[in-house]
């Protein structure tokens, strides 16, 4: 699907862009993998770590319409990874994060549309369910954004779908380098907001493969959901450190004791496949009429029972503390 083709990731120096250029170009050739970043130290860096003669650099900001629909030119798909994520540092500065997270997103739907993208998957976040924080408003904003862009490409061939996940295992900024650097730094103890508090669990190469099975299976208005196991940040401690006790320090501004990936009042426009969820568009799109229960891979989906919701707290399937300890260990973590 992607041989020979023109892909554009936004943000695309991040943890998951890098990662996800590693795995394209190892599995894929690409006739151009434009990496499309503000930050122009680790576009140099990703350009010297590398060297592939396909990969084209913009610098550049979502924000900045022009820019973006500049750097579209004669590009087929599209990975929407740019965004701002700290929770707390949204709750000081929500403008920003409305600034980049929703209008930058309204840039690139604008963007690929004029361009005649074919495809365009944006990244979200178990935040944008049910959120209580800025940083999940603006992605839940987003979401809505990219399922509503469907209807605005009349003749055109742009289609956008969503892929929302939890939190990815060891990402800039996450609890277990954050552990990490606490353990070897020698501290006495490991801090805890609450020990009921759980999350989902996803690994940055099983993000990038979801999002790029997700290309194959997306017909547009889709919100793809993996099925993913949850873990208890108590047993992630006992696993990182199982010699050190746990201090409870209370939930942060913006904290949930469990994420939502599938909200209960979705239940009714939410599908069930062997290893995701599909959460259908809660709009008519006009473009097409299609039955979402069969994909494009020929994957079949059964709706959910009423009043399911999936939720790291009631998830069926939870990492012991010897899985996470193998996983972290797999991870080199």
């Amino acid at each position: 699907m992607f041989d020979g083709k023109s892909i554009l990731i936004t943000g695309g120096t991040g943890s998951f862009g890098k990662q996800y250029t590693r795995t394209l170009l190892t599995r894929y050739k690409p006739r151009r993998l434009i990496i499309y970043s503000r930050d122009e130290l680790k576009q140099f860096e990703m350009r010297e770590e590398f060297q592939d003669p396909c990969m084209r650099f913009f610098l550049g900001d979502v924000r900045d319409r022009d820019r973006t629909r500049q750097a579209m030119d004669g590009v087929d798909y599209v990975i929407h990874a740019a965004a701002l994520k700290q929770v707390p540092a949204a709750e000081y500065n929500p403008t920003e994060f409305i600034r980049t997270n929703i209008n930058g997103g309204e840039n690139v739907i604008r963007a690929s549309i004029e361009a005649g993208v074919q495809k365009v998957i944006a990244l979200s976040t178990d935040k944008a369910a049910n959120p209580i924080n800025l940083y999940g408003a603006t992605k839940l904003a987003s979401d809505k954004l990219f399922v509503a862009a469907n209807n605005m490409v009349g003749a055109r061939p742009t289609r956008f779908a969503v892929v929302r996940y939890g939190n990815v295992v060891g990402s800039r900024g996450s609890v277990v380098p954050f552990f990490r650097r606490l353990i070897d730094e020698g501290a006495d103890s490991l801090p805890i907001t609450d020990d009921r508090m759980t999350r989902f669990w996803i690994t940055l190469q099983q993000g990038v493969d979801f999002v790029l099975t997700n290309f194959h299976r997306m017909v547009g208005g889709e919100i793809f959901v993996p099925r993913i196991p949850s873990v208890r940040m108590s047993d992630l401690a006992t696993a990182m450190a199982p010699d050190l006790p746990q201090r409870i320090i209370g939930i942060r501004p913006g904290e949930k004791l469990h994420e939502i990936m599938c909200p209960g009042d979705y239940a009714h426009i939410t599908l069930e496949f062997d290893d995701h969820y599909v959460i259908l568009p809660t709009i008519k799109l006009f473009d097409h009429d299609v039955s979402y229960s069969l994909n494009a891979r020929g994957e079949a989906g059964r709706p959910v029972d009423a009043g399911f919701e999936y939720n790291s707290g009631n998830n069926p399937h939870f990492l012991t503390v010897e899985e996470i300890r193998a996983l972290n260990g797999s991870l080199g973590l």
